[in-house]
């Protein structure tokens, strides 16, 4: 079992940035990607960004493409999102995921196919 806690959320201004954390405990290297979705009352959770076990491949949705930075840091057990230039739109509670280690690709985008969850940070952005 792996225990995930985001930290970092809050309200700030739009243009403004913010750094998530979320601390990972319990089994943790039987993990292999981290990542961070977000959802919206009345909506899915939606994909924002993720990052591998080892760091070298990110992906991100495209409305947080260059806005945003995922990092690792596997000797501590944490999993960071850089957020800045922040729009009213992306206020939205955040979820940190994480998923084991397959050996075989899927896709990191669907959030099925993680399999353990953070209990979500709020992020409000003010126009």
């Amino acid at each position: 079992q792996v225990q995930l806690v985001e930290s970092g959320g809050g309200l700030v201004q739009a243009g403004a940035s913010l750094r998530l954390s979320c601390a990972a405990a319990g089994h943790f290297s039987s993990i292999g990607d981290m990542g961070w979705f977000r959802q919206t009352p009345g909506k899915e959770r939606e994909f924002v960004a993720r990052i591998t076990w080892s760091g070298g491949t990110t992906n991100y949705a495209d409305s947080v493409k260059g806005r945003s930075t995922v990092s690792r840091d596997n000797a501590k057990q944490m999993v960071y999102l850089q957020m800045n230039g922040l729009k009213p739109e992306d206020t939205a509670v955040y979820y940190c995921a994480a998923r084991r280690v397959r050996s075989v690709i899927v896709s990191y985008s669907d959030s099925r196919l993680y399999e353990y969850w953070g209990q979500g940070t709020q992020v409000t952005v003010s126009s």
